[in-house]
């Protein structure tokens, strides 16, 4: 096969993978856009002192937050101004950036169930121990 034709079927792959899994993003965004006003004065009354709980409950909340993930900086920018702590907002950036419970459906379509699923674990995990890191590291300098 030359390589003009293996193009041509990638190409021709890729665009039946957007036909089928646009319903469910476009779906999802819709969702997500009648969801979202619900949650945006509730960061600040959920979290505490308790820095254990604080950095649980960041990475929760950027797990189930959806937008750009630089419109994450400007809302962890935020909640250290309403004094929310930093493991709390390190861990809210670092859950939004790469955890994606809004769009577990697309990606389980896309990649499978036990892909989607362990990546999502997997790096909720990650958020709370980089938060840690980070901000243990920040104090140490």
């Amino acid at each position: 096969m030359k390589p003009t034709q293996k193009i041509k079927n990638s190409f021709v792959k890729s665009l039946k993978n957007i036909k089928n899994t646009f319903p469910i993003l476009l779906g999802i965004l819709l969702l997500i856009s009648l969801i979202q006003p619900l949650f945006e004065g509730l960061y600040l009354k959920l979290f505490s002192q308790n820095e254990l709980y604080d950095t649980f409950l960041g990475a929760i909340a950027g797990s189930i937050s959806f937008g750009m993930p630089i419109t994450s900086y400007i809302v962890g920018g935020e909640l250290l101004k309403n004094a929310i702590g930093l493991l709390a907002v390190t861990s809210f950036i670092m859950a939004w950036t790469t955890v994606g419970i809004a769009m577990l459906p697309l990606e389980i379509s896309s990649l499978g169930k036990k892909f989607a699923i362990s990546r999502n674990i997997v790096n909720f995990v990650f958020a709370i121990f980089i938060a840690f890191l980070t901000v243990y590291t920040l104090k140490l300098l």
